[in-house]
């Protein structure tokens, strides 16, 4: 029901944005309020399928998560979800190292750096054609190319930033204490609803996916509860 309704809201700014925005100065204004509000929504989008990667949207039916995360991150970035899924893998594999494709060894500490490598990591060129070509199909159904990149460019690399930062470099970004185990991965101390702005609790209860990456986001700060009072 959570997905679903992310990805409705999504689907409404979506396409009010790019194919029924008109521009004033008053809407220029409400404008920054709905980019702010669909890069928060694209980056649900992209959890939601971090979610099917994970096997726990539906953990029944493996089809309907793989089906599930492609339109996802299809429709956030034209992102190829079969690409995907080996890479972020290969992350809870070798979380922290060298073998791990989110993290970057040469400068643990670094955000350009490390923002650099994560971003050749995950764009390519495929990905690239396929926003070319929905693009011109919106264009030859009636958008403009500035409402094209205002409400799903723009939003789509807020997103990543915000996926980068809260979700990749906080939590495993080298410090001056050591990690807690295997994982090296630190969770933030944010509240729950903080936590569930800035990356749907992927930064404040990082670890806690590391130790059950199949607890779907919704159900992070319970597991975390669940584990303080088992100990």
């Amino acid at each position: 029901m959570l997905a679903v309704g992310i990805g409705i809201a999504w689907i409404a700014v979506h396409i009010g944005g790019i194919f029924f925005w008109r521009w004033s100065l008053g809407t220029a204004i409400l404008a920054m309020i709905v980019i702010v509000a669909q890069a928060w929504l694209s980056t649900g989008l992209f959890i939601i399928a971090h979610d099917c990667m994970h096997g726990s949207l539906a953990p029944a039916w493996p089809r309907l998560n793989r089906v599930v995360g492609t339109l996802c991150l299809g429709a956030y970035a034209g992102l190829s979800y079969g690409a995907l899924l080996p890479k972020h893998h290969a992350h809870h594999a070798a979380p922290g190292t060298a073998s791990d494709p989110d993290f970057h060894s040469d400068a643990p500490r670094s955000v350009l750096p490390w923002f650099g490598s994560f971003f050749r990591t995950y764009y390519t060129h495929g990905q690239i054609l396929r926003i070319t070509i929905a693009a011109i199909l919106y264009l030859l159904l009636g958008a403009t190319l500035l409402n094209i990149v205002v409400f799903w460019a723009v939003p789509a690399l807020l997103a990543l930033g915000q996926l980068f930062v809260f979700g990749t470099y906080l939590p495993h970004r080298h410090g001056d204490q050591p990690f807690a185990d295997a994982h090296n991965a630190r969770s933030g101390t944010l509240r729950p609803l903080f936590s569930l702005m800035t990356c749907f609790h992927f930064g404040a209860y990082h670890h806690e996916h590391h130790l059950s990456p199949g607890t779907p986001w919704w159900r992070l700060p319970a597991f975390r509860k669940e584990t303080l009072a088992r100990r």
